[in-house]
């Protein structure tokens, strides 16, 4: 059977995701992050070096409701000098604690490592073939600016390149998320809400996600009884690249009928994820499966 501990005493549950980035530093951004429901609440800020280094330099996180593990909020301090790639989670984790709340000191932290991913500090002058190069210079600019794009999913492969170059495609990137302004503010901005709605036999759960180049509205229904998914669709509204990262966002049907059990989570690397997916929506799946118990 499958619930959430979310929904004990409730047929709904909350929880919303908010996270900018500021060029605060000649050399390294300061990435902000708060998460929150109707229980807990906690920020997390942390200065930290672009692609390739991804080290957090320095780090401060606060409780923002009386509940919280204040104690967690310290500790944090202490990702400094860590670099946010393999093993990042399990530092987070770690610090964090098992006290009340911790977990969304985690979520904070992997959601900072992910708005690492979406700015970059290239020469200006980097930008200056977005004019008349489009798309495809975006496209090189990114695999230039982030180390970890090539393969991360199907725009970054080589067929998504090979496409690029055959199709209509448009982008909304612009050149200051490649070289932004010094002390420019809010350089990119995100907000995901995360929803379960538990309606008699089926457990409906929602992600959505907007920022300056994605949007993203997700939904799985679930079988409460047997754990099968019965429903999974999802709108996108905006794209990184419009008819290239199309492509691989019909793969959430691919999730229909499949088991909502331990190894999912595992499982839909292969099934919406890796080189042929959209690392989004694997993220996105992945985070609300995490609300879930099996």
């Amino acid at each position: 059977m499958i619930g959430s501990t979310f929904l004990q005493g409730r047929d709904r549950y909350e929880r919303v995701v908010e996270g900018w980035v500021d060029n605060s530093h000649e050399d390294a951004f300061t990435h902000t992050v708060r998460v929150h429901d109707d229980s807990f609440g906690v920020e997390l800020s942390a200065v930290c070096t672009p692609s390739p280094g991804y080290e957090v330099r320095e780090a401060r996180a606060r409780a923002l409701t009386d509940r919280m593990d204040r104690a967690a909020a310290s500790r944090l301090a202490e990702l400094r000098g860590a670099r946010m790639v393999a093993g990042f989670a399990r530092r987070l984790t770690d610090l964090a604690g098992v006290g009340a709340g911790s977990s969304f000191f985690v979520d904070a932290g992997i959601e900072v490592a992910r708005l690492a991913r979406q700015v970059a500090k290239l020469p200006r002058e980097a930008t200056a073939a977005m004019a008349t190069g489009g798309p495809r210079a975006c496209w090189d600019l990114d695999t230039t600016g982030w180390i970890d794009l090539p393969d991360s999913c199907f725009t970054y492969s080589q067929a998504g390149r090979a496409l690029l170059e055959a199709r209509e495609v448009t982008t909304p990137m612009v050149a200051d998320l490649y070289s932004p302004p010094p002390g420019a503010s809010r350089v990119f901005v995100r907000k995901r809400v995360l929803r379960l709605v538990r309606t008699g036999p089926r457990l409906h759960c929602f992600h959505s996600m907007h920022d300056n180049v994605h949007g993203f509205d997700i939904h799985y229904e679930i079988e409460v009884e047997s754990g099968r998914i019965a429903a999974a669709d999802s709108i996108t509204s905006r794209l990184p690249y419009q008819g290239l990262c199309t492509e691989p966002q019909g793969k959430i049907a691919s999730l229909r009928g499949e088991t909502v059990d331990a190894g999912l989570r595992k499982r839909i690397q292969a099934l919406v994820g890796g080189p042929a997916g959209c690392a989004q929506l694997y993220d996105l799946t992945s985070d609300l499966l995490k609300l879930l118990t099996v």
